[in-house]
C-alpha cells in the first residue's frame, strides 16, 4: 500500500506535530515541510541515492550501515530466486560464449590450439575458447574478376600473339570456394583457401593474366580474333586450375566468359581491311575448291567408262581373233583330209569373194556346143545388199 496509508504517513506524527522519522518518504527521504515562505521543501538527492544503494545491497544478502529507519524492510527477501537467476546468467552467458550459428553456403574451419582439427557445415555448432577458434568460409557464392582492364599505370588487354601482331583481350574469370578435399586425406578447400592464400582476388587475377598470355602468346592474330571464344576459355581454364590445386588455393574456377580480342584502335582500320581480304581469299578458295569437287567425280566417271569401253573392245578382239584361229584349225583339219577338194573349194570361195561384185560376163570360149541364151542384162543387175 502506499507509504501514506500507513499509520502516522500523513505528512504528521501522532500528535500531529509533523517532526517525527515516521514522517519519511519510502526511500527515507524527510518529509516536505513549509520553510517560512510558503513552499515545500524538495527531496535531497544525496539521500535518495544513499538510501537506494542500502536497501539493493539488502536485498542481496548484504548488511546496511544503518541509516534511514522508515519505510518497508527488504532484509528478508529469500536468496534462492536470487541464486537461480544468477546462475541462468552465467549459463547464457557460457552458452553465447562456445556457440556459434554456421549459415547454409558457409563452412566453419576450426582450430584446436592454432592447428586445423576440422569443418562444421551449416547449423548450431560448438566450440572451446581460448582452446579453440573458427573462422567462417563463405563456399556458395560465385565470384568475378575482370582481366584486360585499361588503368593509368598500364594496359593489361594488350597482348602479342605468335605471329608478332598485338591483341586487345578482355574477360572475366568466374570462381567459388571449394567446398570439399580434392583428394583423400587433404584439407577441405574452405581450410586450403583460409589458411593458404592471402589475397585471392590479386591471385586469381595474376594467375589469370599469366594463362591468358600464355594462350594468346601461342596463337596466331587471325584465328584469335575470329573464333578466340572457343580457344581461349578451354585452355586458360585447364592451366588455372592447374596453378590453383598447385598453390592448394582452396579455389575451384567455374568458367571463363571470353568478351573480345581485337587489334589497337590505332590499326583496326588497317587490321580489318586485312582479315577482310583474307576472309575474300578463302572465299574464293572455297569456291574454287567447290567446283574441283564437282569435275573431278565427272571426270573420274568419264575415265572409268573409256576403261569399260576399251576392256569390252578387247574382249571382242581377242573373241574374234580366237574365232578365227579356231576356224582356221578346223579348215586345216578338213585340208588334210583331202587337200584337192579343200584347195578347189577355197579357190571358188576367194574367186566368189573378188568377183561376186563386178558387172563383167566372161564367157568360155572353149566351152564348146551350143551356149544358152543368158539374159545378161538380169544378171548385170546388183542384187540388193541384205
Amino acid at each position: 500500500m502506499p507509504w501514506t496509508d500507513k499509520p502516522g504517513g500523513n505528512g504528521s506524527n501522532s500528535n500531529g506535530s509533523g517532526g517525527g522519522d515516521d514522517d519519511r518518504g519510502p526511500w527515507g527521504q524527510p518529509p516536505r515541510g513549509n520553510d517560512g515562505g510558503g513552499r515545500n521543501n524538495p527531496p535531497d538527492l544525496e539521500e535518495l541515492l544513499k538510501s537506494g544503494r542500502e536497501r539493493f545491497r539488502k536485498s542481496m544478502g548484504g548488511r546496511g550501515n544503518g541509516g534511514g529507519g522508515g519505510g518497508a524492510n527488504l532484509n528478508n527477501l529469500p536468496k534462492g530466486p536470487v541464486l537461480f537467476v544468477a546462475l541462468a546468467a552465467l549459463v547464457v552467458v557460457i552458452g553465447s560464449t562456445i556457440t556459434y550459428q554456421v549459415q547454409p553456403g558457409e563452412l566453419a574451419v576450426v582450430t584446436t590450439f592454432g592447428k586445423y582439427s576440422g569443418v562444421k557445415t551449416s547449423g548450431l555448432q560448438v566450440y572451446f575458447p581460448p582452446v579453440q577458434n573458427r573462422e567462417i568460409v563463405t563456399v556458395s557464392k560465385d565470384q568475378s574478376i575482370d582481366v584486360g582492364m585499361k588503368s593509368n599505370t598500364r594496359d593489361e588487354s594488350a597482348m602479342l600473339t605468335s605471329d608478332l601482331n598485338i591483341a586487345n583481350v578482355t574477360l572475366s574469370v568466374n570462381w567459388k570456394v571449394q567446398e570439399t578435399a580434392t583428394a583423400p586425406g587433404e584439407m577441405p578447400g574452405a581450410a586450403k583457401f583460409l589458411f593458404n592464400v592471402e589475397q585471392p582476388r590479386d591471385l586469381i587475377k595474376a594467375i589469370a593474366e599469366a594463362a591468358v598470355r600464355e594462350v594468346v602468346g601461342s596463337s596466331e592474330f587471325d584465328p584469335l580474333v575470329t573464333n578466340g571464344r572457343a580457344i581461349v576459355p578451354a585452355q586458360m581454364q585447364v592451366i588455372m586450375q592447374d596453378a590453383l590445386d598447385t598453390y592448394e588455393a582452396g579455389i575451384q574456377i567455374l568458367s571463363i566468359n571470353f568478351d573480345k580480342a581485337e587489334p589497337p584502335a590505332e590499326v583496326i582500320e588497317k587490321q580489318l581491311d586485312v582479315i577482310n581480304a583474307r576472309s575474300e581469299k578463302a572465299q574464293k578458295i572455297n569456291v574454287a575448291q567447290a567446283y574441283a569437287n564437282r569435275q573431278v567425280p565427272q571426270a573420274r566417271g568419264e575415265a572409268q567408262q573409256i576403261l569399260f569401253q576399251a576392256e569390252a573392245y578387247q574382249n571382242r578382239v581377242l573373241s574374234e581373233a580366237r574365232g578365227a584361229a579356231s576356224r582356221f584349225d578346223d579348215i586345216y583339219t578338213e585340208y588334210a583330209k583331202a587337200p584337192e577338194v579343200t584347195r578347189q573349194r577355197m579357190y571358188l570361195e576367194t574367186i566368189e569373194g573378188v568377183l561376186g561384185g563386178m558387172t563383167k560376163i566372161v564367157i568360155d570360149g572353149d566351152a564348146g556346143g551350143t551356149v544358152p541364151y543368158l539374159s545378161l542384162n538380169e544378171l548385170t543387175k546388183k542384187q540388193p545388199s541384205n
